[in-house]
């Protein structure tokens, strides 16, 4: 589950109202972080408390307190001179029995951890300069940083750095994970990330969530259905994958390969004649057909056990590409690669043609993504999980935006961040596999938004049975669903 920094404050209120008070709230954040310092560093010489104006200012005063009454050495200050801008905030402060120095004065030792409450989730503009400063100072010297919430400069919603940012190697956040937590640069600046249990009912968290979700099998188990026992090869999804030319075939093997291994009962490379050869010294279990023109293409769309096809990977960028596509406007469609940068002078062409059910998915990087909806991918106010649910809107498809932090998104507003990936998967070949193994779910029947989660957790997933020395062929063979 996850939730917006904005409903962090409708939480506390109806956790308030609910009889829980908010300086127990406060105490039991900052009991929570200090519970932390101490676990993972016993061997601190000083704990450095930054204190921010608000809120999460008040958690680091109750951490501050805390920790000096367990006997360690502790250091505080504050962003401010002035008193904190919340009554909480400043009975914590009060309460603490101690003076905080102001920033500018903080030095780094050897032997320092320190502790961020500086700003929490909700921060939307950059940072103060003197705060800046001093993110520059603690990471040239290597100071390890517990941030309490998340680290300070780092937006809750879109994972962006507003100026500067710590990299914490620690976060303890409460009720819920924000979605800049889980989003890049945001996911890396949070190291390790605890949600502690501050006493609020789950109810109420849940009844102020996100539509945002963590891409996990729950998405999907749903529609994933079992196969009776008068199941045959078309009956569990036909898969047609397009080849390039005879010198670029692989990456239409890998994601045939990968289809298959996905599940789907039979696997068909369309190639073209003058690639047959090269593609059958290559394949097994996958078979092949020829198919050079257009007409060839409509020919064989007559045999409707045809109906979901992978089109882009190594098949190359141009008018046959366009027309391939538009050819398979009442099908099943994965448009991958040159695919979707074959429609990036005109866009709405594709997006008209697969109007109505949503029938395709699109499965761009940030290039490609920048390629085919330029104004999308250039709105600054726009957080990644925003530019994958409007291009879904915009395209009526299933969007799968590729990266680290790769995003899922619906026509309908639906999106789910995944979080299982691997670095690994950062090799060449991988998204010829992904796009294998979505059109392998959408043949056997998974809607498009589902498929595609599904598909970017098990491509995932193969890649952590892996581990080091992956190669795409490698991860080819080790797709389960």
């Amino acid at each position: 589950m996850l939730i917006l920094p904005d409903a962090v404050a409708k939480i506390d209120a109806a956790a308030i109202q609910s009889g829980l008070s908010g300086y127990g709230l406060m105490t039991a954040a900052g009991l929570a972080v200090s519970a932390c310092a101490l676990k993972h560093y016993p061997e601190a010489r000083r704990f450095v408390v930054l204190a921010g104006p608000g809120n999460n200012g008040g958690d680091a005063y109750v951490a501050a307190r805390a920790l000096r009454d367990a006997g360690c050495n502790v250091a505080l200050y504050a962003l401010r001179s002035e008193k904190p801008s919340t009554a909480d905030a400043a009975r914590a402060r009060a309460e603490s029995g101690m003076t905080p120095a102001q920033i500018e004065a903080y030095s780094p030792m050897s032997g320092d951890v320190l502790i961020d409450g500086a700003f929490g989730a909700g921060l939307t503009r950059a940072v103060p300069a003197t705060l800046a400063d001093l993110i520059d100072k603690v990471a040239i010297a290597r100071i390890p940083v517990i941030a309490i919430d998340l680290p300070s400069g780092i937006d809750g919603r879109t994972g962006q750095v507003l100026g500067a940012a710590f990299r914490a190697e620690r976060s303890v956040t409460f009720m819920a994970l924000k979605p800049g937590m889980l989003l890049q640069p945001g996911r890396d600046h949070c190291g390790t990330v605890e949600i502690a249990d501050i006493g609020i009912s789950r109810r109420l968290v849940e009844a102020h969530r996100a539509g945002i979700t963590i891409n996990r099998p729950t998405i999907w188990t749903s529609v994933a259905g079992g196969h009776a026992v008068t199941t045959h090869k078309y009956s569990r999804g036909a898969l047609v994958v397009f080849s390039g030319e005879a010198i670029h075939t692989g990456a239409a093997r890998l994601s045939a390969e990968a289809g298959l291994r996905a599940g789907a009962g039979i696997v068909t490379i369309a190639s073209p004649t003058a690639a047959l050869a090269e593609n059958a010294a290559h394949l097994t279990a996958v078979m092949q057909h020829p198919v050079d023109t257009l007409g060839d293409l409509e020919t064989w769309l007559v045999d409707r056990r045809l109906g979901t096809f992978v089109l882009g990977p190594g098949f190359g960028i141009g008018q046959k590409a366009r027309d391939f596509a538009l050819a398979l406007r009442d099908r099943k469609l994965v448009l991958d690669a040159d695919g979707i940068t074959s429609f990036r002078d005109d866009p709405e062409t594709l997006f008209n043609a697969f109007a109505g059910e949503t029938r395709l998915v699109l499965t761009p990087h940030e290039g490609e993504f920048a390629r085919l909806l330029p104004d999308i991918a250039k709105d600054g106010s726009m957080s990644k999980v925003d530019k994958a649910v409007a291009a879904a809107k915009r395209a009526n498809a299933a969007i799968i935006y590729k990266g680290s932090d790769t995003v899922i998104a619906s026509p309908n507003g639906r999106a789910a961040i995944n979080t299982n990936a691997p670095p690994s998967l950062a090799t060449a070949g991988s998204g010829d596999v992904l796009a294998g193994i979505c059109g392998a779910l959408l043949a056997q029947g998974y809607p498009a938004y589902e498929a595609a989660c599904a598909a970017v957790w098990h491509h995932a997933e193969a890649a952590n049975r892996v581990g080091a020395g992956l190669t795409a062929e490698i991860l080819a063979e080790q797709v389960r669903t």
